[in-house]
């Protein structure tokens, strides 16, 4: 797997970024967030359980990461066709601020090492990646627990004030200074 200090890979995936089919799918890449953060969090599949709840907290806090110059991108091996049923099914995933990519070919979750082994599917993965494509953090949960993406704005947070930052450090505190 993947990890802090590793070069993010590359992709080209297409997004679900709508309901309407008429302007559903676009087209995202790697390049287009050059110079920006990124935050990409991965759930194993459509239609299940735990992933609607954690895309959805992701949705609400959307606007939080764009105030940090973060993308925020959800990603899983199912089709876009797949992403729009399910994003005109779910009320809590129709108004969505940020595409669900699809890895369909399992090319990026293959490449970052997070495929699992037993189901096939991505695993429940977050990366957040600096300007420079740089993996600053890693947060792997097992199939069956959600995440909390207000800790992942936290961690955010404190890498971008390029301090070191103690337990628990929220916005707006004292980082610690080395003596």
């Amino acid at each position: 797997m993947l990890g802090v200090g590793d070069k993010f890979p590359p992709y080209t995936l297409t997004g679900v970024v709508s309901g309407d089919p008429a302007k559903a799918f676009e087209q995202f890449d790697g390049g287009r967030q050059a110079g920006h953060w990124q935050v990409l969090f991965f759930w194993p599949k459509d239609f299940t359980f735990v992933c609607p709840t954690e895309i959805a907290a992701f949705g609400k806090l959307q606007r939080e990461f764009a105030e940090r110059d973060a993308g925020l991108f959800g990603v899983s091996v199912d089709s876009e066709y797949v992403h729009l049923a399910w994003r005109r099914e779910r009320a809590e995933l129709q108004e969505l601020p940020f595409p669900m990519l699809s890895d369909l070919k399992r090319e990026l979750s293959g490449a970052l090492g997070i495929l699992d082994p037993q189901a096939g599917v991505a695993q429940r993965a977050t990366y957040i990646v600096d300007p420079q494509g740089v993996i600053r953090f890693v947060y792997v949960t097992d199939l069956s627990v959600g995440r909390n993406p207000g800790e992942v704005l936290r961690v955010l947070d404190a890498l971008q004030t390029d301090e070191l930052c103690p337990c628990n450090w929220q916005r707006g505190q004292d980082t610690l200074q080395a003596a």
